[in-house]
């Protein structure tokens, strides 16, 4: 079996050439993406999408389940916060607003960010054996 980070290299690679017409555009994002390699960047990456993907096929549903349930909870505060307070807030005086700490804004960016990447990589990779 290949090296995982080498195969993040030659798939990003790939990614990048397609999401980059410009060559010099897609060279200065594959310089960035071997600078994750070199600082250890990429390797928990390439770590984090595994633990995702092993979570994601649990058999057990609160391990299949958390971080999608992390994630509408988060939704449905900011929903809350940003669609329904103003609207009930000009009707309610006492409309419920929640509170939101700003490290709730860092773990939404971080759940989010490795769910979209796994997903990302689960798919391309799927892709990529079946060409």
């Amino acid at each position: 079996m290949a090296d995982p980070i080498t195969g993040a290299l030659n798939l990003g690679s790939k990614i990048l050439d397609k999401i980059f017409p410009d060559k010099n555009e897609a060279a200065k994002a594959k310089l960035a993406l071997l600078e994750l390699e070199q600082n250890g960047q990429l390797q928990e990456m390439v770590e984090s999408s595994k633990i995702i993907q092993s979570e994601a096929n649990s058999e057990h549903w609160i391990a299949a389940t958390w971080r999608p349930i992390t994630m509408l909870t988060f939704v449905v505060i900011i929903a809350n916060n940003y669609i329904l307070y103003p609207y009930l807030s000009l009707f309610w005086e006492n409309a419920p607003s929640l509170a939101l700490p700003p490290q709730m804004w860092d773990l939404l960016k971080i759940g989010l960010g490795g769910y979209v990447v796994g997903r990302t990589v689960e798919k391309t990779v799927k892709n990529h054996k079946n060409s």
